[in-house]
């Protein structure tokens, strides 16, 4: 049966270069051959490095190796070959089975990348003054432990996850590796190296290399500087991991042999896009409404981009009025943060007569008004996810990173809580759907236009305590971080849950108003 799962494996690996599509899978074939033999050139030079610098790039390196294998399965929806279920038919040995797919899926390109730098890496450890044995160990532990971790996230896509991808749930899992990984590469761009590991990246280092995510490496680097404890330490997580890892990838097989698939409604197949991916509830519909319109119609469209550059412009007029870089630089994001906060003020009127739906349904306020926040949240998030950082690079100061998110969070989440009730009570008029954005309605005078003005200024005051301590923060430092950074997030959810719920009930009680309102506006 071994014998035979690994000829198949083969022979579904070879298969790949033949068909239509072997053009585009030998280009892609090269192109991991090329970045394979640069990597491997790139981990034996740091045999020539000091341990502190080679330990570093290697344990954080080799982290996101692993959460790759684990994670790239989800993000990509890759169709897997080695499905347990594609053998159920057959009436395999469940306790034999594991055993045997996780071998076959030492057949594969990534594995074969894999085990190329792995051996890199035990080099360098040998040359480190790590004894061959047990480099060779740490990296067979690193090397299996990886293998598995992937084996198990395509369990789990195969599990849980569509079997054919929506482009959307692909666009979270991306807007979700930018919102955590972003802001980390910035943070390790900024350091001044100077051939030294900084105090803050060693730390870290330390307690990535003690999780199971860099176990084998972080074992591998304390026996080459001698560290008892930290070898003790490592050791016993890898261990532990490895051995939960396969107890994981055992009991995920056994479920999917032994587990019949329920079947597939039409409204899963394909076609639906959001509303296919969020609940079938009148949150989830609403917000998959919401979501189509703020990704295709360009009034929506030119909101979101006008938002950014408006925050980089502010700049500027700093800089000729004498305001130090430093000082104006920290304002892109706040304003930021206030209009993303601004920009859902209105929503009910972009609407136009789509607006009779809701009436129609009876839906109740809290879904209508935390719905229709969904997509500046996907869309404000990973945009302040990146200015934060990018801030922070430019100041050198990433000691303000609590009291400038904080601040951030502070306007962002009071606009929208504003918003959510300034839309129901004074909503004016906008350009028609199929309209250019920048045509003025040739319509009435609306009865809310000071609207606007209302959720401005009603978000900055409303921030003026975190303003005042993000000012104290950025002077003296000190506790002051932490007050800032708290009294931000405090503020901010306090007035977005009370917002929500005033303006839910205004929605409820006022849908004849509104719906004359897009009738006639």
């Amino acid at each position: 049966m071994v014998a035979h799962v690994l000829r198949l494996r083969a022979a579904l690996l070879f298969g790949a270069l033949r068909g239509h599509h072997a053009v585009r899978t030998a280009a892609g074939l090269l192109v991991v051959m090329v970045a394979t033999v640069i990597v491997c050139i790139a981990v034996l030079s740091l045999g020539d490095a000091t341990t502190g610098v080679a330990r570093t790039v290697i344990v954080l390196g080799g982290a996101a190796v692993f959460l790759a294998f684990l994670v790239g399965p989800m993000l990509t929806g890759a169709v897997d070959q080695l499905d347990p279920r594609r053998f159920a038919v057959f009436g395999v040995d469940e306790r034999r089975m594991p055993w045997i797919l996780a071998l076959a899926s030492l057949i594969s390109v990534p594995s074969f990348a894999l085990l190329a730098v792995t051996t890199c890496v035990v080099i360098v450890g040998i040359r480190l003054g790590v004894p061959a044995y047990a480099a060779v160990l740490t990296g067979l532990l690193g090397l299996a432990t990886t293998v598995l971790a992937a084996r198990v996230g395509m369990a789990i896509s195969a599990m849980w996850l569509p079997e054919r991808r929506s482009r959307e749930l692909t666009a979270l899992f991306t807007l979700a590796v930018v919102v955590i990984a972003f802001p980390v590469a910035v943070f390790l761009a900024s350091l001044e190296w100077d051939g030294e590991v900084p105090a803050a990246v060693d730390a870290v280092t330390s307690i990535v290399g003690a999780t199971p995510v860099a176990a084998p490496l972080g074992l591998l680097f304390a026996l080459a500087s001698g560290d008892t404890a930290a070898v003790w330490i490592s050791g016993v997580v890898a261990v532990i991991s490895l051995i939960g890892i396969t107890a994981a990838w055992i009991l995920l097989v056994r479920r999917l042999l032994t587990t019949t698939e329920r079947p597939v409604t039409a409204r899963e197949r394909t076609g639906l896009g959001w509303f296919a991916l969020l609940p079938s509830n009148a949150f989830g519909a609403i917000a998959a409404r919401s979501l189509v319109y703020w990704l295709r119609d360009r009034r929506y469209i030119v909101n979101i981009v006008v938002v950014p550059i408006a925050g980089v412009l502010t700049v500027f007029p700093l800089l000729v009025a004498g305001v130090p870089f430093e000082v104006a630089v920290l304002v892109p994001v706040p304003v930021m943060a206030l209009f993303f906060g601004w920009l859902p003020h209105n929503d009910i009127a972009y609407d136009s007569t789509a607006f009779w739906v809701h009436v129609a349904s009876g839906v109740r306020g809290l879904p209508d008004r935390f719905g229709r926040l969904i997509p500046i949240f996907l869309v404000a998030v990973p945009a302040l996810a990146v200015a934060v950082p990018v801030t922070l690079a430019l100041t050198g100061g990433w000691r303000l990173l609590l009291p400038l998110s904080g601040l951030a969070i502070c306007l962002f989440f009071a606009g929208l809580g504003l918003s959510s009730v300034v839309s129901v009570i004074a909503p004016y008029a906008v350009s028609r759907p199929g309209d250019s954005p920048f045509q003025q309605p040739q319509r009435a005078a609306s009865r809310g236009a000071f609207g606007q003005a209302g959720v401005f200024v009603g978000a900055i005051l409303l921030a003026a305590p975190t303003v005042w301590l993000f000012s104290l923060a950025v002077v003296e430092g000190g506790a002051h971080t932490w007050t800032a950074f708290w009294t931000g997030i405090g503020t901010g959810i306090g007035v977005l849950l009370i917002g929500t719920a005033v303006g839910g009930r205004i929605f409820e009680s006022s849908g004849e108003r509104l719906m004359e309102f897009v009738e006639t506006a």
